[in-house]
């Protein structure tokens, strides 16, 4: 069998299933609720809404990686999982500095609060097992 037919490494067993499913329902929650605030009240935090929807989209692209699996799929989420915690440092530390610089909170603002901290918590989860993951496949 050639490297060409073989299927790709899954990425969701065990523990990264149950990232698969925390990531699907921030990508429901911060896209949804991102759709709404831009739809109805845009003008009022442009840079909130639009940095949640930012989130909204970078969680998708990582659940759409983790079920797509293999080595490039892999690496690719590591990279985005590692923005995506960079995105919610940024954005946390600038809420909690200037509480005023945003009319209205994000998804990332206080490290993901409103989200009970899942959104700081999810990328550091992903990270470790995506490093797991690889370091299994080359062992």
């Amino acid at each position: 069998m050639t490297a060409v037919d073989e299927k790709p490494k899954r990425l969701t067993s065990g523990p990264g299933t149950l990232l698969v499913w925390f990531y699907g329902v921030m990508v429901v929650g911060a896209v949804s609720r991102s759709a709404y605030q831009i739809g109805t009240e845009f003008d009022r935090a442009p840079l909130a809404y639009s940095l949640s929807a930012v989130a909204g989209v970078v969680y998708a692209f990582i659940t759409y990686t983790l079920v797509r699996g293999g080595e490039t799929a892999r690496r690719v989420a590591q990279v985005c999982c590692a923005a995506e915690l960079a995105g919610v440092l940024i954005v946390g530390t600038w809420t909690v500095v200037d509480g005023s610089a945003f009319p209205d909170a994000t998804v990332w603002s206080d490290y993901g609060m409103g989200y009970v901290f899942i959104p700081v918590l999810l990328p550091l989860s992903a990270l470790y097992w995506l490093r797991k993951g690889a370091q299994g496949a080359a062992g």
